[in-house]
């Protein structure tokens, strides 16, 4: 259920900004919105998984607060980073 390291390290190196970037809000929305895309897909065979959607709502939350930050911070990367995971359609 837990991303793997190579998997995790895919994403990061396609949204980093810098060479050892981790931290950036661009790297963490990736990093949740591939989590929630995992939880999602196990959601759909395990509907009464209640525990785990807790923690589904709990990352949707945290990718909210961060994508806020980012628009108010700098719309620019906001719309780039929103058109390159497709959040918004």
């Amino acid at each position: 259920m837990t991303m793997s390291a190579e998997a995790k390290q895919a994403v990061i190196d396609q949204y980093k900004r810098a060479d050892n970037d981790t931290g950036s809000p661009e790297v963490q929305v990736a990093l949740l919105t591939s989590r929630i895309v995992e939880l999602t897909e196990h959601f759909k065979t395990h509907k009464k998984d209640n525990h785990s959607r807790r923690g589904l709502v709990r990352l949707v939350n945290s990718r909210r607060k961060l994508l806020d930050y980012l628009k108010n911070k700098d719309i620019d990367r906001y719309r780039e980073l929103i058109t390159s995971l497709g959040l918004r359609r």
